[in-house]
């Protein structure tokens, strides 16, 4: 892979993260911190869920064939329980971190959650994404296999469009499953789980990347649209978005929850 397809799937993956990092939340310290723990929330859910991989191919002997294919479906769904269990558990710390800000300081305005809820999403889909484009960059330096279900001229393309969307899929999951544990919709975080489940699991049901992109596309704009509103939006607070009139709703002048 040259520099120029490398750089350029890069920008594709995360320009639109690194945008929202820079405009929402890199001139906020308390913003970048809650970031970066949902950042390492993540990575934590990553060692539990390869510590059960490790577990999983030692008691079947790493054995080839049939096996190895439905050890990868066993990754993938403990993977997605292990990362929705933490995003919970980072939900309860928020919660007991605000709760513990508003009996020491009353008059200071703590965070809403919908704040952290959107911060801790983009925390988790950023290191999601670099997780998956570094495995995407290990595939380029060979032995010569590309994928995993052979070599595809788009590989690498689509890998930077899919790793953008798990990025903006965490974002928005992360702020329907916070809305769901305020509001006790228990139903908003089994989507959340499934649709996470349905885009973990596209690669192994469809050998074919761009039918799987559209899918995943396809999914995240309808978790998106759900987000929007759940985070306050409306038709026309998205009208004076589209027109540079209104640009922050979410983060602006969001009064605690």
């Amino acid at each position: 892979m040259t520099a120029a397809v490398f750089f350029g799937c890069a920008f594709i993956a995360f320009g639109p993260a690194l945008a929202l990092y820079i405009f929402t939340i890199a001139t906020e310290p308390l913003r970048v911190i809650f970031l970066i723990v949902g950042a390492f929330f993540w990575l934590v859910s990553l060692l539990f869920s390869s510590f059960v991989w490790f577990m999983a191919g030692i008691i079947t002997d790493n054995k080839n064939g049939p096996v190895q294919k439905y050890m990868l479906i066993f990754g993938v769904l403990v993977s997605v329980l292990i990362q929705e269990m933490f995003r919970f558990a980072y939900y309860k710390l928020l919660k007991k971190a605000n709760e513990g800000l508003k009996s020491i300081n009353p008059d200071e305005t703590a965070p809403s959650m919908r704040l952290l809820a959107y911060v801790s999403g983009l925390g988790f889909g950023i290191m999601s994404g670099v997780f998956s484009f570094v495995n995407t960059l290990s595939d380029s330096l060979g032995p010569g296999t590309v994928g995993i279900h052979g070599d595809s001229p788009q590989f690498f393309l689509n890998s930077a469009f899919m790793t953008l969307v798990i990025i903006l899929l965490h974002m928005f999951w992360g702020i329907v499953f916070f809305d769901g544990c305020e509001k006790r919709k228990w139903y908003a975080l089994l989507v959340v789980l499934l649709t996470h489940l349905l885009v973990s699991a596209l690669t192994f049901i469809n050998p074919h990347y761009g039918i799987n992109l559209v899918l995943a596309y396809i999914t995240m704009v309808l978790m998106g649209t759900w987000a929007f509103f759940v985070a306050g939006g409306s038709c026309r607070s998205l009208k004076l978005c589209l027109l540079c009139q209104d640009k922050d709703f979410l983060l602006s002048s969001q009064r605690s929850r």
